[in-house]
């Protein structure tokens, strides 16, 4: 069954890596974000549902506040917090709200693509990384040509993306995105020690200037 999931690149990656992560809709059952792994010589496969709608800020109980975040020009918001903890789910409800208020280019990148956008007063591009790009670091310098108004970076991985993001939002882009921290003192702290001794000053100083927020969220069992 696994197999018939798969595309022939998704299937190679498998076979390379040992494991692959990807997003799939079964027609009138839904989508699911599914990671596929080897285990004991066999494939097992972790699934969890996408719900078809995007729900609000409202729907989802977070603090009206950061809807505010969706109406600035340019700037650069992080949503963080644990995996598998809501981050995308908050990502998409901003995004979504911009699509709804907005006359606006939004273009996401993402690692699978997740949440799928209608197009209501916005333009949303959604690009995926292993399919649509080579890498989140690569879309966003190509993003720049590419006439956003806004741009969503599901996960920030890497110094280069991180850098790439951050001069995105220096240059009169609103910019979110999300990273694996657990709170906003902890996240700065993240971004500045990526980078090498000689850079810190750098993106300490672009930070401060273009940063709007930081929303730590963690699901409560």
């Amino acid at each position: 069954m696994v197999d018939s999931l798969l595309t022939k690149e998704q299937a190679e990656k498998l076979e390379r890596e040992r494991e692959v992560d990807f997003s799939y809709s079964f027609k009138d059952k839904g989508r699911f974000r599914i990671n596929v792994f080897h285990q004991r010589n066999f494939l097992g496969a972790a699934l969890r549902l996408i719900p078809a709608e995007i729900r609000t800020v409202e729907q989802l109980r977070l603090p009206p506040i950061i809807n505010q975040f969706t109406r600035y020009n340019q700037g650069f918001f992080l949503v963080v917090g644990p995996s598998g903890h809501g981050k995308s789910t908050t990502l998409a409800a901003l995004v979504d709200e911009i699509n709804h208020k907005r006359n606006d280019h939004i273009i996401t990148i993402e690692d699978p693509i997740e949440y799928l956008f209608l197009q209501d007063r916005c333009i949303v591009d959604q690009r995926e990384v292993g399919s649509d790009t080579l890498s989140f670091h690569r879309a966003l310098r190509a993003v720049l040509r590419q006439d956003p108004d806004v741009i969503m970076v599901g996960e920030l991985r890497d110094p280069e993306t991180m850098s790439t993001a951050i001069t995105a939002a220096e240059t009169g882009h609103l910019v979110f995105a999300s990273i694996h921290t657990n709170n906003a003192s902890q996240t700065i702290d993240r971004i500045i020690d990526s980078f090498p001794s000689g850079q810190q000053n750098q993106i300490r100083t672009q930070l401060s200037a273009t940063l709007l927020g930081v929303f730590s969220q963690r699901l409560i069992p």
